[in-house]
């Protein structure tokens, strides 16, 4: 068995780069990595062949393009055209006005065996009798070149999809290129049924119902009068403190997580009257929370 070579690491300080190249070993988790740099905002390519990647580049970054950012993954499955590679990347990091960077994903030989055993996949080298094992060490022998040119080798041996996240995070330039996590509070009511895509799911039917106060009922829970008749409750006050508190800790360790998108579900019975007064007032107190795009919408609000 190979030992991975101890990862070299270096940085890019704040400046997060514009223009990434994933590679590596078959098994060692690129398409795992391309769909997070997707989530961060990258424009990206899968196996691009190598003789394109300059004129991509200058596509996507150059003139008025509205492509900020792009990644591209090349890898054996670019056969003997890869062996232009090194020569190509190092005229495509000369222009330094791209913010290049070559990520080499790898891993050991039995977690890459292992890999192949669990998913059945073929490997691309496994042809002509050739077994994975042997496929695998023809792959590392080919892939050395692109291996010495990398800025960052990832090993991922030990690395579940969370963990790859961050460290592509890292290897892109720092938290200054993730995306904001999507907050979604959402107002509903019971008996038209949960929210599918509700994460989190809050019962506020314990309030003071409007819709039995006649000079009330017309009116949605964004109305002021509806909201201060729901709101002056000590109920619904301590809630919305200890429901923001709560959301306040665990969004932070959503966003570690590499979550993207959060829906908060408020409901009470109809969703006109109480979910929507307390789910108004909760977006209020989560609005400057940092990372977030938060948005409230109210799903049953119409409904009479």
């Amino acid at each position: 068995m190979t030992k991975p070579r101890r990862p070299r690491v270096t940085t890019l300080g704040r400046r997060a780069a514009r223009f990434v190249v994933v590679t590596g070993m078959s098994g060692a988790g690129k398409s795992q990595a391309i769909r997070a740099l997707e989530d961060l905002g990258y424009f990206c390519v899968d196996n691009l062949p190598v003789a394109l990647i300059p004129t991509f580049a200058d596509l996507a970054l150059v003139g008025q393009s509205e492509i900020r950012r792009a990644a591209v993954v090349v890898d054996i499955r670019e056969g003997q055209a890869l062996a232009r590679f090194p020569l190509v990347y190092g005229k495509l990091k000369a222009q330094s006005s791209h913010a290049v960077r070559l990520v080499f994903l790898d891993a050991s030989d039995a977690s890459l065996l292992r890999r192949f055993s669990e998913t059945r996949r073929p490997h691309p080298l496994a042809t002509g009798g050739r077994s994975v094992g042997e496929a695998i060490r023809e792959e590392r022998r080919l892939l050395q070149p692109l291996r010495r040119l990398a800025d960052q080798i990832v090993d991922t041996s030990t690395l579940n999809v969370h963990d790859l996240r961050r460290r592509i995070l890292e290897s892109t330039g720092g938290t200054g290129t993730t995306a904001p996590l999507v907050v979604n509070i959402l107002s509903f009511g019971f008996r038209r049924g949960v929210p599918p895509d509700a994460d989190l799911v809050f019962d506020v039917r314990f309030l003071p119902n409007p819709h039995f106060v006649t000079a009330l009922r017309p009116w949605t829970g964004r109305s002021p009068r509806v909201a201060r008749f729901v709101l002056r409750a000590p109920a619904a006050r301590r809630f919305l403190q200890l429901t923001a508190s709560l959301l306040k800790f665990l969004m932070p360790q959503y966003i570690a997580e590499g979550k993207t998108y959060l829906t908060i579900a408020i409901g009470c019975t109809g969703g006109r009257h109480r979910s929507v007064a307390i789910a108004e007032a909760l977006g209020k107190r989560l609005k400057a929370v940092p990372g977030i795009e938060l948005h409230v919408r109210h799903r049953d609000a119409a409904e009479g």
